[in-house]
């Protein structure tokens, strides 16, 4: 089964509700679980993973787009390459990213953490499939190591949020 890029956001929305991750009832394991599963549906519409066409990353931060509260971000980078001519020679494809963000409370837990600079894993554009699989579990061993994403990754959030937006 593949899916079009653009409904890849509705697609991972469904995919989170069949793991349970809804507004008020969302745990970490959860929506890492039904990521797990979106980012391994392949996609129409994009470069190949060979070309860096599908990627996935995690980040977090304290942002004003947050509302200044800490935040986890899982998220796909699309290479879309459904637009102009291709025989330009300054054609560029589109990004696009389709992402799935938790905002927590503050929490003494994190406090000392420093967590306002924020990070991120970096894009991981390994093949779906293995591959794809052990960076993920990869990707998994890290925020389990790293003391303030681990904090994180124990609490509930207080919202989450879907989106498809371009990047880039």
């Amino acid at each position: 089964m593949s899916i079009s890029w653009r409904s890849s956001a509705a697609a991972f929305e469904q995919i989170l509700g069949r793991h349970g991750v809804a507004a008020g009832a969302c745990t970490m394991e959860a929506a890492w679980a039904a990521f797990g599963e979106f980012v391994q549906v392949p996609v129409e519409g994009i470069e190949g993973p060979e070309d860096g066409g599908d990627a996935f990353i995690v980040g977090w931060g304290v942002w004003d787009w947050t509302g200044n509260r800490p935040a986890l971000s899982l998220g796909r980078l699309l290479t879309v390459n459904e637009y102009g001519d291709r025989q330009d020679p300054y054609w560029q494809p589109l990004y696009w990213k389709v992402e799935f963000q938790a905002c927590f409370a503050e929490d003494p837990a994190w406090a000392d953490l420093h967590i306002s600079g924020g990070g991120d894993t970096g894009f991981v554009d390994a093949a779906i499939g293995k591959p794809r699989a052990d960076a993920l579990a990869a990707t998994r061993r890290f925020i389990d190591e790293d003391p303030l994403l681990s904090a994180l990754w124990r609490s509930a959030p207080i919202e989450i949020d879907v989106t498809l937006e371009r990047a880039g």
